[in-house]
């Protein structure tokens, strides 16, 4: 598929999604919203790859929501009926929501690499990824409060199991930055790295680790480390006992058993492609 908004591409079973707007900072235009969710479906359907990277172009990784987004009438309408205009905005709100939503619900892993401002509508797409890594001249700026608004695309929902609370509360009310150091230091990257191209090498690399490994375990750890988000400890030590006995197969260990044997890489099968219901 070809893109508005991104470049995707595939190689050694790492997916490559790259944020592809520079002279518009990125930002988060009509076809953005459609594209993004879509090529990220389309390599879980596909199971094209065993680890999703998210990376971007030009200065900043997003300066946020496209303002021709709010702008536009046909997108944002409270015109007529005062129930039906606002049971469209709450449609088009959740619509937004699970552009995003899918990085959580894939298969695979998704790890977001991260230059300059990451605003907005960024710090709800980052927050959703299961790893982020940054430059040191990224910061992080939860903007809808400046704007007027609250944040409404997962920031608020899903920061707080990411960092403390009163760091949390203090970003939304104020709408500071955050600096790269300062999102080291609460956890919100992983790491920081002193520019584009040594972030893009360091990333990569830790994709090729993800990638080594079963896709099957793999898979597993996200699932069970997002639902355990979710659930007390006791739900989800009773989840994972029932995924293991309905998932674990002893065919990869096996496999892991046999290469470092053999002093080799082991060979995993695939996850299957996810097909449509009845497709024949």
């Amino acid at each position: 598929m070809t893109y508005q908004t991104l470049t995707v591409t595939i190689s050694d079973k790492i997916a490559h999604v790259v944020l592809n707007r520079p002279h518009e900072m990125n930002t988060m235009n009509a076809a953005f919203w459609r594209e993004l969710p879509a090529a990220i479906r389309a390599i879980d359907e596909a199971a094209a790859a065993r680890v999703i990277v998210i990376s971007s172009t030009g200065k900043h990784f997003t300066a946020g929501m496209d303002l021709g987004v709010f702008t536009n009438p046909n997108n944002i309408s409270m015109q007529g009926d005062p129930a039906r205009a606002a049971e469209n905005l709450r449609r088009l709100v959740l619509q937004l929501q699970d552009a995003f939503n899918v990085l959580e619900t894939v298969r695979m892993p998704v790890l977001a690499a991260i230059q300059g401002g990451c605003i907005g509508g960024g710090v709800d797409m980052i927050s959703a990824a299961d790893c982020r890594y940054c430059t040191a001249d990224a910061f992080f700026c939860i903007k809808e409060t400046d704007l007027g608004m609250t944040a409404d695309v997962g920031t608020l929902q899903r920061l707080p199991h990411l960092i403390p609370q009163g760091m949390i509360r203090e970003l939304a009310y104020t709408g500071a930055k955050l600096s790269a150091q300062q999102a080291k230091e609460i956890g919100l990257v992983n790491e920081v790295f002193p520019d584009q191209a040594s972030l893009l090498e360091g990333v990569m690399k830790i994709a090729k680790e993800i990638a080594r490994r079963s896709p099957m375990a793999v898979a597993g750890c996200k699932e069970m480390i997002n639902y355990t988000r979710d659930h007390t400890v006791a739900d989800s030590l009773k989840y994972i006992a029932t995924w293991q006995s309905g998932m674990f197969r002893p065919e990869d260990m096996m496999k892991v058993f046999m290469a470092q044997q053999q002093k080799q890489e082991p060979q995993f099968e695939e996850l299957r492609p996810i097909e449509p219901p009845f497709s024949g």
